[in-house]
């Protein structure tokens, strides 16, 4: 599945720690947005360490599941692109 995660996160040593743990996990798109493409055992393992990162009273995550119709939709202005999953894989 396609997912755009977005945070607001208060404090500094939080905010990296909630980039460092997304890197293992997605591309960076924009300083505070994500664009992951996981199965649902690596999204739940994903928000589950998130979770343990973050004050919830505080903290804010955000995550924006993506159809295969919706991505078509998706317009960028400026540089960048859409992440698209690798086509082969080297084990």
């Amino acid at each position: 599945m396609f997912i755009v995660i977005s945070y607001d996160i208060t404090d500094d040593k939080r905010r990296n720690r909630v980039a460092k743990t997304l890197e293992n996990y997605g591309t960076r798109v924009q300083y505070s947005v994500f664009e992951c493409i996981l199965e649902k055992e690596k999204f739940i393992e994903l928000q589950q360490a998130l979770n343990k990162i973050i004050e919830a009273e505080e903290d804010s995550i955000r995550f924006y599941q993506l159809c295969e119709n919706c991505l078509k939709r998706v317009e960028i202005c400026g540089t960048g692109e859409i992440t698209r999953d690798l086509e082969f894989y080297i084990v």
